[in-house]
């Protein structure tokens, strides 16, 4: 096992516009690898932290771990989420020889001002995951120590979509309003309640919004992905279609929890294994809940956002972490 390094950093998209019109859009990353020991102190989160999240044991800015090359994962986050708050799952994976790379995707993460369109087009996240793909590869402090032949994703919630737009799957966003009509699916997410009355005036407002749409059928799909890793994907992927999803030959791993209301096992994770020809579906207990797949929380976050980090009696968020990382570790393989 090795030691947790960690870094940020900060990219442009030249091909695609910010949601303001105004520049390129951003994608900020947080990434954790395998690192030397080293005296760079740890930073963790405490129970005195005004944050949601205690940040597992990480070296900031430690060399990375000699040997390599490294397995890849580029990680996608929850809705309205932070690359940081999937902290546990990059800790994990570092320790175990891979590096992971978290997107903050644009518009739609807690670093920045929320906007509906990064709630909206959630095709967009998947060419956030390229990108990064192609800067880590070519630049950065690791390029030269990533294994080529084994590059991988992985995503939770709204990121579990991301995770199948980057291997292939096609959006309709027609098709996951027909399903969803009706349920409380089609209406918006709790920092957007509503955001379905707010399409009009983008659509008159914002070019970079109508050109989001245009591209909301493309193929987002990177071919040197060789697998993915989706932790209770969202009702969105409802709006792929089967065709698209048929098509997907290379691993899929589906992990989901009984208890999940935000994104139920049965028309999202089931649904999802039936459509891909190369998908594995594990159920992690009855009482387990769609934020368990984040950060083990602090004091203030317990109090401060119970939705989020309270679990049900009997529900370990560790030992869950601990198993799905173990999971994921086995796919990557």
């Amino acid at each position: 096992m090795h030691e947790a390094g960690f870094r940020r950093g900060r990219l442009a998209d030249a091909a695609r516009s910010n949601w303001a019109g105004d520049g390129p859009r951003p994608v900020a990353w947080s990434a954790w690898y395998p690192a030397v020991p080293s005296a760079v102190p740890p930073a963790n989160g405490t129970a005195r932290d005004r944050r949601l999240f205690r940040a597992p044991r990480r070296l900031f800015g430690a060399p990375l771990a000699e040997g390599g090359p490294f397995p890849l994962v580029l990680l996608s986050h929850g809705t309205g989420g932070t690359a940081e708050g999937m902290g546990w799952f990059g800790e994990r994976l570092a320790r175990m020889g891979h590096i992971v790379i978290a997107a903050d995707h644009h518009g739609n993460t807690a670093v920045e001002p929320y906007r509906a369109e990064g709630f909206l087009c959630w095709w967009e996240r998947a060419g956030d995951l390229s990108l990064l793909l192609d800067h880590h590869l070519a630049d950065g402090p690791f390029a030269g120590r990533i294994d080529p032949g084994r590059l991988h994703a992985a995503g939770f919630s709204l990121g579990g979509y991301t995770v199948l737009a980057a291997l292939g799957a096609r959006t309709d966003v027609a098709r996951f309003l027909d399903w969803a009509a009706g349920t409380p699916f089609a209406a918006g997410p709790r920092e957007f309640p509503d955001l379905s009355a707010r399409i009009p005036v983008l659509l008159r407002d914002s070019a970079p919004f109508r050109a989001a749409l245009d591209r909301q059928g493309q193929d987002w799909g990177d071919a040197r992905l060789r697998s993915g890793f989706a932790m209770a994907p969202a009702p969105t992927v409802r709006g792929f279609s089967t065709e698209s999803l048929a098509a997907i030959d290379r691993p899929v791993a589906l992990v989901v929890g009984g208890a999940d209301r935000e994104a139920p096992a049965g028309p999202c994770a089931d649904w999802l294994a039936a459509q891909l020809p190369a998908a594995s579906l594990a159920h992690l207990g009855p009482e387990v809940g769609h934020y368990v797949f984040l950060d083990e929380c602090t004091a203030f976050g317990l109090e401060a956002e119970p939705a989020l980090c309270r679990d049900a009696p009997g529900v370990d968020r560790r030992a869950i972490h601990d198993r799905a990382a173990a999971l994921a570790r086995d796919l990557f393989r």
